[in-house]
């Protein structure tokens, strides 16, 4: 099992920036894929990024295109959602997630593991 622990959310205006953090524990080296995923109310879960195991390989949903930028550090277990120009659409709850396949995915159901989430809001 890989527990994942998100954390760095919280309530900024827009224009703002937020980054953040999610540790995983437990059968890390299982972990390759890990994306960051968010739901607003009464909204659906949303892909918002994901980054290989390497690093090398990023994915972005469109609307978060030249706005965030994911990151990992191996060494420390550590994935990162570096979120600037934020506007009250991005506001959700942010998730993160590893997988343990390492195609990169936007589809939810791909990913094996999930932290508890994260609350951003952004007001106007």
């Amino acid at each position: 099992q890989v527990q994942l622990v998100e954390s760095g959310g919280g309530l900024v205006q827009a224009g703002g920036s937020l980054r953040l953090s999610c540790a995983a524990s437990g059968r890390t080296f299982s972990m390759n894929t890990m994306g960051w995923f968010r739901q607003a109310p009464g909204k659906e879960r949303e892909f918002v990024a994901a980054i290989s195991w390497s690093g090398v390989s990023t994915s972005y949903a469109d609307s978060v295109k030249g706005r965030f930028t994911i990151s990992r550090d191996n060494a420390l277990n550590t994935v990162y959602l570096q979120m600037n120009s934020l506007t009250p659409e991005d506001t959700a709850v942010y998730y993160c997630a590893a997988d343990t396949d390492w195609r990169i995915s936007g589809r939810s159901g791909e990913y094996d593991y999930w932290g508890q989430g994260t609350q951003v809001t952004v007001s106007s």
